[in-house]
């Protein structure tokens, strides 16, 4: 049975008894969606990898203290990375501004429809920045609930509040979305010269 068939308890089972393989794999299966969460709510790839490091920094050494009677792996460490993104956003939201490299590529595409190509992007970049122009406490909700794909209840552990209100701010931050994409008040469109 290979590393990365194991339940995450089991794999932090093997690593507090020094199996680093154990380790490596805990991070590779999880680094990735942390990575995504701090890149969006921050905005900086290079803040989104500081994040990341200091997410599993922590956990190594929270091997011991870690209690999975809690609750799973996954939404400890989004709720380490939520606090590490909430304490840069409190230093740095006023300097804030967005890396030109989150997400994909700005190279042309080999397609053979390269409009529609383009068009697309140019959607998935306005979508982003104006989840990126969410207050933070309704971007967490719409970065942990539709691109992540958690559940509430797995959402609300990690950014530590009832449900309920998970619910209520997702539904929120999903009628300014529209409102923004309706309006063409997406930030996309800001600077764009109407004629």
């Amino acid at each position: 049975m290979g590393l990365e068939s194991l339940k995450d308890e089991d794999l932090l089972e093997r690593a507090r008894k020094g199996c680093e393989s154990s380790f490596t794999a805990l991070y590779r299966r999880h680094q990735g969606g942390i990575y995504r969460f701090a890149l969006q709510m921050c905005g900086s790839a290079q803040v989104a990898e500081e994040v990341t490091q200091e997410v599993f920094v922590a956990l190594v050494a929270e091997l011991d203290r870690y209690d999975s009677t809690r609750g799973p792996l996954l939404p400890y460490l989004m709720g380490v990375a939520r606090n590490q993104v909430y304490r840069w956003l409190r230093r740095e939201q006023p300097f804030l501004a967005l890396d030109d490299d989150i997400g994909e590529a700005s190279l042309l595409p080999a397609s053979a429809n390269l409009l529609h190509e383009l068009t697309r992007r140019e959607a998935i970049d306005a979508l982003r920045r104006a989840i990126h122009s969410l207050p933070p406490v309704y971007r967490e909700v719409v970065l942990l609930c539709d691109i992540e794909e958690m559940d509430y209840s797995m959402a609300a552990r990690v950014i530590g509040c009832a449900v309920g209100t998970v619910r209520s701010r997702l539904h929120r931050a999903r009628a300014l979305l529209a409102g923004k994409w309706k309006a063409g008040r997406h930030p996309a469109a800001s600077g764009k010269e109407q004629g």
